[in-house]
């Protein structure tokens, strides 16, 4: 009887749901509408980009901008592989800070240079709706720029916010493909999945 307990226990240690996604592509090559029209940062506002940032700050992070649009790749992950990405020299992670406090984060990964990755970027909820977004995308480019980006690509799918996609492409940003796609994500993690994106 024990060892069907525990067979049990695995059992719903590895239980999933169904997420269907559109994830569409996105490539910018030509930053001329960013020269245009730059939104800076507002004030009371800073970006810091940690030397080294600690896996707890960047799990407070991740799981903070990403609860509500079912970030989930790495919360799957352990202390050591957050801890291998982050000490990657051609990764970065910039933190936005509002009175003092962090209100988002981006992450830029440059291991495939002259292009670079914009491979997550997003507000803490309780910043959205205060005009951060577009600055900061803005920030994101312009700091890939300075890493040497000549082009810069990124991601989003439908069970992001939706003025995601709308504003990359109001910054210059391109469709390149749309693919529709099916995640197996751990029930363990305690994601709130919408009914909508449930398959």
């Amino acid at each position: 009887m024990i060892t069907n307990s525990l067979s049990g226990e695995a059992a719903a240690g590895n239980a999933t749901v169904a997420v269907g996604v559109t994830v569409t592509f996105l490539r910018l090559e030509r930053f001329d509408r960013l020269d245009r029209a730059p939104r800076p940062l507002p004030a009371g506002t800073g970006l810091l980009s940690p030397r080294r940032c600690e896996v707890g700050f960047y799990r407070y992070l991740y799981g903070s901008v990403g609860a509500p649009y079912v970030w989930w790749l790495r919360r799957s992950l352990s202390d050591n592989e957050i801890t291998g990405i982050l000490a990657d020299p051609a990764v970065s992670i910039h933190v936005l800070y509002v009175d003092a406090q962090p209100a988002g984060f981006f992450e830029l990964d440059r291991r495939h240079a002259p292009s670079v990755n914009l491979s997550y970027f997003g507000l803490i909820p309780s910043r959205t709706g205060q005009r951060l977004g577009t600055p900061l995308l803005h920030a994101a480019i312009r700091a890939a720029q300075g890493l040497g980006a000549k082009t810069i690509t990124v991601n989003t799918c439908t069970a992001d916010h939706p003025r995601a996609l709308p504003s990359y492409v109001a910054a210059g940003f391109q469709p390149v493909r749309a693919v529709r796609e099916v995640w197996d994500v751990p029930l363990r993690l305690g994601l709130s999945i919408p009914d909508h994106l449930r398959v």
